[in-house]
Order: C-alpha cells, then structure tokens, then sequence
C-alpha cells in the first residue's frame, strides 16, 4: 500500500499494489500495522456495503457528531464514485473546505477519512458498489449531515443528481 498525504491534514489518498500472475492477482487492502506506521487509525469496528443503482446518485454528506466521531477507509469496489469530504475540524487550516478524488473499480485507490469529516459520494457509473470500514459503530442519535448542494461549500459535482434520500435533500444551512 502506498499512502499519499493530501492537502487536509490527516487524509490519506492510498494506493493498493495488486500483485499479478497467471491466476489473475491478490491485493493486500488493510494492515493495521502500516497504518500505525503512517500514524493513522487502524481500528475497524463496522464494515458497510453501499449499493447504487443509478449513475448520479449522491449519499451524504455525512458524519457523527462528538463523541461518536468516526474514521472511515473507503473503496469502490464495483463501478465508479466521485468521493467527496468536507474538513468540519474548526482548529484545521483546511476547515470548511471539500477535497475530492474518484475511486473506481480499477484505479485501486482508497480514502482514508479522520475524525472531524462530513463524506458523500456520487456514482459514477450504473451498479457500484462502495465497502466502508469505520472505527466505530454508528450511533444513530449521533448522526448529521450537510446538504448536497449547501450554499456553503459549493460542492462541484461531476453529474446531476438522479437520486438522493429525502433526508439527505433536507439537511440545513451548515453554519461556518
């Protein structure tokens, strides 16, 4: 695995190395030891699959709020996703800016999410499939979110949205 520091402190872009032969390949995805070595969190606790119908669909933007606060490692494992972040931590230079990068089926990126991010995605592509691993289990009366499109952040999404949860479409003004 190769981890690549973006601007946002604490959010690794990391690339996997599949090794390949004639059987086809094996890639290591997850070792909590190089992860302690890049002084991340290694904890997993909940592992959730997101299936998406649709091209354009949009989930999120969402996080816990303190002290449920999670990290998330995510990859797209079928399709095609515009991932999206927003940097909530106040004490962040990059504070109530959005980071964005696409993770698909075959480019073998994932995004390493601290504590103190809003995230959503897009689909890119018609069936994709997104794996989360999160250091926490979700606490339901600790979930929030931001609204999609919210005057804000002005979020540049590559596609229209097609489909969208009513609770997603009617989150608040966030208020920097």
């Amino acid at each position: 695995m190769i981890f690549r520091e973006t601007p946002f402190i604490g959010l690794y872009l990391i690339e996997l190395e599949p090794i390949e032969d004639e059987r086809g390949s094996f890639t290591r995805t997850f070792c909590s030891e190089e992860f302690r070595l890049h002084g991340i969190n290694p904890h997993v606790a909940q592992c959730n699959l997101s299936y998406n119908r649709k091209r354009g669909t949009i989930r999120g933007m969402h996080y816990q709020l303190p002290p449920y606060e999670e990290v998330k490692l995510v990859r797209c494992t079928q399709g095609a996703i515009q991932d999206v972040v927003i940097d909530l931590r106040p004490e962040s230079p990059t504070y109530g800016q959005w980071y964005t990068t696409e993770l698909n089926k075959h480019n073998h990126k994932m995004l390493y999410i601290p504590e103190g991010f809003a995230h959503g995605f897009q689909s890119l592509l018609d069936d994709t499939e997104v794996f989360y691993q999160m250091s926490r289990a979700f606490v339901a009366e600790a979930a929030a979110g931001i609204r999609w499109n919210d005057p804000s952040f002005r979020i540049t999404w590559p596609l229209p949205c097609c489909v969208i949860s009513n609770k997603d479409q009617n989150y608040p003004d966030y208020a920097l």
